[in-house]
């Protein structure tokens, strides 16, 4: 092969390039302004980059920008026409958020929207601004927009643990790696501070607190190096893409990252503990490669296991490895160095066998010469002789079940016997045809079977059947027939010329048979994992991707397997009952829970080749789904050595993978189930309470008027009389009730209460409440212990009388008569807070959350009436008014039901005393 042969493009890279572009052309561009902190400059650089687009032309609009008190930032953007903003109620405020319904319908060419990470409040159509950007950019509208460090997703926990302060928003990466464009605004930490100082980040209180906790010095000068790191990355993706794109082949040095070649030598190990070593001291980047060629497939099983042994260590060591497949090793070494950009390439220093061939290190230099090479030296021969000492002990523990050398070697010698018995074959079968037949011909014959041999038994075979047939050729066929003797002269050059185009038929006969062999590998890999995938994606059931999982894996593995489950406690169960019963016996008897337990909570690999519990005879491989773990698959492989092939594991982890997908999307189809049917059994009750309440409403207020109008009556009754309409009357007024929670629960639940929200005492609330409860106080005595001078609260009065009531008729129903029962409220920090406590029994223990689910009862059984609804009436109105509502025990031994309201800013009052003065007369 030409060294510039690999450098022609791919037609399919080509064309999967055409029909991105075709899509992006479609797609609105997007531009990130990126930075370490709030205040380094972003919003104001993407305003003035705004101002520069109008100043050319470009319809530009300001979707939403936040100033934060910057008159800088302000002063930025006037000039340019700005959105209205969307107002939103939520929890009795109104909260202004950014209108993505007016962008499209204004639909501008650049749009500027700060806040990237921004969580939109509830009701708005996307739950995150960077949503609303996507929808943007599919209807081609360009955006820039902003972003910090610290709201990235991957790099959200790493700020949090140098801060101290982990932030709630954040964005995901693959959000900024899409970005068409990304530019870091960036200033020193002392400048930033001073800015901070100044007051030009953030308000003087504010400002403050923000140099005492997040604005530190040291964690400015982290969250400078994160984001400067960040954008390095981004910035190297964009010079890979570019690369490919052009079809660049010439290696640049944009960075230090390292390709460590493994040979079959036993100084692996020794190389690649430099390599590791050099990264680290780089901060580089490094990949471990080991190339495969016909010649090193037949290595030893020692040599390979060791081979093995080396790219496990390298992959602990932090690199990533593969095994590539090629003739000519130098190409193979250059071609993945030009693919993946690497502008180093590091080998152990070595000198051909034979003086007449070319070192790799020269041969590498050929091909690209635009690479630095670095050479490691040689191990001393202590190191060397451990290395061999280790790698040779563990080779005789792994090597338990595959075929000893004395068989290999009888397999062998089996396949040079049938080369030459082909060849002897060849010339008995010729020998009557030498009549008809010139020598040539015959010539043909035995190079016809050469390539036979080659194409069955390899290329030591077809060397075989070469010299035989030259043999055999000079004794059958050449005068003087039936001896050795050559009576001309020129039959040398022909055995001469037969023995060349034999050796090197039969070599490249060979070199086609091993790509033809590793593209079949390939190819049945590729398959496999397609079909597995095609069963998965029609698997509906838990059992069904159970059955296909291991199935799949046996037959393609040739390993037993079988999969564990956890239950809702995160404790894997014994696997379900296998097909055959060599799988039963196999997962029942040689697996340890223990080991895969453990696998599946450090969702780690374990067991056979790794580094916990090796000595098992099961490799335990944790289901990772994007969500959580979902499982672990437990294998016997035939041979240990298996495990430690890369391919093969990468494969294995695809397998993985594909099934704890498919798990958590069985998994996520039963919630989405259930939830759907919650929600038709709510929406049916909620609908059959609305109209059993509506149907209930009108005879229930008759019932109520006639037993009232009855006790009142004239001629007055008698006491028996009196009391069963008084009987009547208290009953009527509490299915009255009891219907009207009914139906304000209906009403809550279909989302048609509004508030009326009105600034007032809450003192006036209170009383009202204990009036419009003094039925259910006739045997109980009441206290209230209210704080003087509480402010005025905004809310819902007729409501919150309503969650009062409830409390005060829940207290009285679970305490006996002539109990005590208080209501008290204070001021707690910015919230109002309310507590209705008795003195009865208390609460159920482990109820404390439960008591305010709907139809949920302090005691199952009981006596007392009800159905269970009035404190999850409470929680609702509570929740809406924006507060918070709890159940615990109360200081005299009973109940308390806490709940919070949010104080706000009331109205400033007007002077009475002034406003009175105006209306005084002139005393002048």
């Amino acid at each position: 092969m030409c060294p510039t042969d690999y450098q022609r493009p791919d037609p399919d890279a080509l064309l999967a390039q055409v029909q991105e572009q075709e899509r992006r052309a479609l797609r609105g561009k997007l531009r990130i302004y990126f930075g370490a902190s709030a205040g380094v400059g972003k919003t104001y650089a993407m305003l003035n980059a705004g101002r520069k687009q109008q100043a050319d032309g470009r319809d530009t609009v300001v979707g939403i920008v936040e100033t934060h008190g910057r008159s800088e930032t302000a002063a930025m953007v006037e000039g340019l026409e700005t959105l209205p903003r969307k107002s939103i109620e939520y929890r009795g405020k109104t909260i202004a958020e950014f209108d993505i319904d007016g962008a499209l319908a204004r639909r501008p060419a650049l749009i500027l929207v700060d806040e990237l990470a921004h969580s939109n409040a509830t009701g708005s159509r996307h739950p995150k601004r960077w949503q609303d950007v996507e929808e943007l950019l599919d209807s081609g509208i360009d955006v820039f927009t902003t972003v910090n460090v610290q709201h990235l997703e991957s790099l959200n926990d790493v700020v949090g643990g140098i801060t101290g302060i982990r932030v709630a928003e954040t964005l995901p990466d693959t959000v900024f790696d899409k970005a068409d464009e990304v530019v870091l605004v960036d200033i020193p930490a002392d400048e930033l501070l001073a800015r901070l100082k100044a007051g030009k980040v953030y308000q003087s209180q504010q400002a403050e607190r923000a140099s005492k906790n997040f604005f530190r010095k040291g964690n400015l000068i982290a969250l400078r190096e994160l984001a400067l790191r960040r954008t390095a990355d981004r910035i190297e993706d964009d010079v890979q893409a570019y690369r490919i794109e052009k079809s660049i082949n010439a290696v640049w040095k944009t960075d230090s990252s390292l390709l460590v070649c493994i040979g079959p030598r036993p100084n692996g190990g020794h190389i690649v503990r430099s390599a590791a070593r050099l990264a680290s001291q780089l901060n580089a980047e490094w990949h471990a490669i080991y190339v495969e060629t016909p010649e090193l497939q037949r290595l030893p099983a020692l040599g390979r296991e060791r081979i093995l042994k080396t790219l496990k260590l390298a992959q602990e060591l932090g690199a990533k490895t593969a095994v590539l497949s090629g003739n000519d090793i130098a190409l193979a070494i250059a071609d993945y160095a030009r693919i993946h950009n690497f502008s180093k390439i590091i080998l152990g220093r070595g000198h051909p066998t034979w003086p007449w061939l070319i070192a790799h290190q020269k041969r590498i230099a050929t091909y690209a010469p635009d690479i630095d090479l670095i050479e490691i030296g040689h191990a001393t021969t202590r190191e060397t002789s451990l290395a061999e000492g280790v790698d040779g002990d563990s080779s005789k523990e792994g090597d338990a079940g595959e075929t000893p050398s004395s068989v290999r070697r009888k397999s062998r010698a089996g396949r040079y016997i049938w080369a030459a018995g082909a060849s002897v074959f060849t010339a008995l079968a010729a020998t009557p045809l030498l009549p008809y037949l010139d020598l040539a011909n015959i010539v043909m014959l035995f190079v016809l079977t050469v390539v036979l041999v080659a194409v069955r038994f390899g290329r030591g075979a077809s060397v075989v059947a070469t010299f035989v047939g030259v043999a055999a050729f000079d004794f059958f066929f050449v005068p003087p027939r039936f001896s050795f003797a050559v009576s001309d002269v020129q039959y040398l050059i022909t055995f001469a010329v037969m023995l060349a185009v034999g050796l090197i038929t039969g070599h490249l006969t060979a070199g086609l048979r091993y790509q033809a062999r590793i593209a079949s590998h390939r190819e049945t890999r590729s398959r496999a994992l397609y079909e597995f995938a095609r069963e998965l994606s029609g698997a509906l059931q838990t059992e069904q991707i159970f059955e296909t999982t291991r199935a799949f894996l046996q037959r393609t593995f040739r390993a037993k397997a079988t999969l564990l489950l956890p239950d809702d406690a995160g404790r894997l169960q014994t696997p379900l009952p296998a097909l055959d019963d060599s799988v039963k016996a196999t997962s029942m008897s040689v697996m340890d829970i223990g080991i895969a337990q453990w696998a599946f909570d450090h969702a780690t690999p374990a067991g056979m080749g790794t580094n916990t519990l090796p000595g098992s005879s099961l490799f335990y491989l944790p289901l990772v789904a994007p969500m959580r773990t979902r499982g672990v698959l437990a294998l016997q492989p035939e041979r240990r050595r298996w495990i430690m092939i890369p391919e093969e594991r990468q494969q294995l982890d695809t397998f993985a993978t594909l099934a704890a997908i498919a798990l958590e999307r069985v998994h996520y189809i039963e919630v989405a189930q259930d939830a759907l049917v919650r929600m038709e059994s709510e929406r049916l009750r909620n609908s059959l309470l609305a109209a059993l309440s509506h149907d209930l409403r009108t005879p229930l207020t008759s019932l109520v008027g006639l037993s009232e109008s009855l006790a009142i009556s004239k001629p007055p009754l008698n006491p028996a009389q009196q009391n069963l309409a008084d009987a009547l009357h208290e009953e009527t007024l509490r299915m009255s009730n009891l219907v009207a929670n009914l139906l304000d629960m209906a009403r809550i639940q279909s989302g048609e209460v509004k508030l009326n929200l009105q600034w007032q005492p809450f003192e006036e609330v209170v009383g009202s409440a204990l009036r419009a409860s003094r039925s259910f106080l006739a045997k109980h005595e009441v206290d209230t212990k209210l704080a003087p001078n509480l402010p005025l609260v905004r809310f819902d009065a007729v409501l919150i009388e309503r969650v009062l009531c409830n409390l005060v008729e829940n207290a009285t129903k679970y305490t006996p008569p002539g109990s005590r029962i208080v209501i008290a409220a204070q001021t707690n920090a910015q919230f109002l807070e309310a507590t209705v406590y008795d003195n009865g029994p208390g609460l159920p223990e482990g109820l404390e959350e439960a008591v305010f689910e709907k139809f949920t009862r302090g005691q199952s059984e009981s006596a007392t009436h009800g159905v269970g609804l009035g404190l999850a009436i409470c929680r609702a109105v509570v929740e809406a008014h924006g507060g918070t509502i709890r159940a615990g025990y109360s200081p005299d031994g009973g109940a308390a039901i806490v709940f919070t309201l949010p104080l706000g800013t009331p109205p400033a009052m007007p002077d009475i005393e002034l406003s009175d003065a105006s209306f005084l007369p002139d005393q002048s």
